[in-house]
């Protein structure tokens, strides 16, 4: 029963000996040449209003919004929203692998921007880091517990950011599938009800997919953010 269950977040289908789940990852690249040969069309100028309100977004979290210096920053973390929505999206569909759920994915994400961040914070900024470990107006007695408090803090940041993002992709997956492996012992009123609440949970998880790929995006431009 439990290989079964988590069946479904572990990348084994294959054909020929070639692992095929972590294919729906690239299907996003097929959308790039009707992008660019219909343009305008509807589905171009939605991507673009929501892109220009990200991109104001984060301008503001980044820092001052008039510094033309960060106007291309936020376009990476832009990117990494709608790369984390199209994998979640992609995993509410039936017998496609969510790549999200896998720490795999998660992990190389959260670390990559994690260690770029902090490169460029100790390399061109070592004075604000170092500032950064004591809070303003820490007693003299607690700076040392405040300096490993931050330390460790600062560590632990990008597996908090991939756990955060895998847990909430496994939990509502898992869900759907318990409720629909025990769909055949039900009678045909209780079926009624099951799949209504299943299509009520598919609503819930759509807008999880969403809200954690804007989650995630917001706090990487946060962490950005305290590095300059």
């Amino acid at each position: 029963m439990m290989n079964n269950l988590f069946s479904i977040f572990d990348p084994s289908t294959n054909l020929f000996n070639l692992s095929l789940n972590w294919i729906s990852t690239f299907i996003g690249l097929m959308f790039i040449p009707y992008s660019f040969w219909f343009i305008p069309n509807r589905h171009f100028m939605m991507w673009k209003m929501i892109s220009l309100k990200l991109h104001n977004e984060f301008k503001n979290l980044l820092g001052n919004p008039n510094n033309n210096k960060i106007n291309g920053s936020t376009f990476i973390f832009i990117s990494l929203f709608y790369f984390i929505l199209f994998n979640n999206f992609l995993g509410l569909f039936p017998y496609i692998f969510t790549s999200t759920s896998h720490l795999t994915i998660s992990l190389s994400l959260s670390i990559t921007l994690w260690l770029s961040f902090m490169i460029y914070g100790w390399i061109n900024n070592t004075q604000h880091m170092f500032v950064h470990l004591i809070p303003q107006g820490t007693p003299s007695i607690l700076m040392p517990f405040m300096v490993l408090i931050e330390t460790i803090s600062n560590f632990i940041r990008p597996g908090t950011l991939a756990v955060r993002l895998t847990a909430n992709m496994i939990a509502g997956h898992l869900l759907l599938t318990l409720l629909s492996s025990s769909s055949s012992n039900f009678s045909t009123y209780l079926l009624f009800i099951l799949i209504t609440i299943q299509i009520l949970l598919l609503m819930l998880e759509s807008a999880v997919t969403i809200i954690q790929s804007y989650v995630i995006s917001v706090l990487s431009t946060l962490y950005s953010s305290e590095v300059n």
